[in-house]
């Protein structure tokens, strides 16, 4: 019963995350939390993740825009190889905190990114690359503080979508790699994050339609909202 929740739940994160280009990972960190652990939970939702950017990155592929994925990647593939090593030598308690508490800090953060006026250029996504991806390392989700930055490079739709589900694909890769060279990966892990992947490319995939109908004000609503109960799903966990 567990396992059909969270295949449900991804299914839905899938579809919603496809339509802005994040927020599969922060709903389903919670679930997945309670189903397996939060030590095992990350490297779970990192191959869930990979299949849920690559389908991202299909469903758009034409609107990639590849100046950016190679600027970011420049710098996000070598820190978040350091930020998935520093998870590793954390204990599972300090995980769930963490994670429970820069989902609660994302709120404020991203919307003074997002009111900010925030411009950057290909050498900003480079800079912006090096602190994502050592975050992305470490905690896994950080989608509501990446999109900002895309957007404020301009772009818009299914080349927002795509070119950050790309540029999330290379860190996906870069954090199963190091899961993989220390141990953390097991064949079980694997399999259990294909199948949670499963649902979120269903989600990713039929996203595409509804894209142009969500209302954006109620959306970031709707974001809030996620990040709050998360975070205090897995912070009253820890505690």
């Amino acid at each position: 019963m567990t396992w059909i929740a969270v295949l449900v739940l991804a299914l839905i994160a899938g579809t919603i995350g496809g339509i802005v280009g994040f927020g599969s990972s922060i709903m389903l960190m919670p679930a997945l939390v309670i189903a397996v652990g939060p030590k095992d939970a990350v490297p779970v939702m990192a191959i869930a993740g990979l299949m849920a950017n690559l389908s991202r990155t299909a469903v758009w592929w034409r609107e990639v825009d590849w100046r950016v994925v190679a600027a970011f990647g420049s710098t996000a593939i070598p820190m978040t190889a350091l930020g998935a090593r520093t998870l590793v030598a954390l204990d599972a308690h300090s995980i769930q905190v963490a994670l429970g508490l820069f989902f609660l800090a994302m709120i404020p953060v991203r919307r003074w990114l997002l009111a900010s006026g925030l411009r950057v250029g290909l050498v900003g996504m480079a800079m912006a690359g090096a602190g994502i991806g050592f975050l992305s390392g470490l905690v896994i989700s950080i989608g509501p503080i990446n999109t900002p930055f895309f957007l404020a490079y301009g772009l818009v739709k299914g080349a927002f979508v795509s070119t950050e589900a790309m540029a999330s694909l290379l860190m996906g890769l870069t954090k199963t790699t190091v899961f993989r060279t220390f141990g953390v990966l097991p064949t079980t892990t694997i399999l259990q994050g294909l199948v949670v992947g499963s649902s979120l490319t269903v989600g990713s995939w039929l996203s595409k339609r509804l894209m142009l109908k969500i209302d954006a004000a109620h959306f970031h609503l709707l974001m809030d909202a996620i990040l709050l109960v998360a975070a205090a799903v897995l912070l009253a966990g820890a505690l």
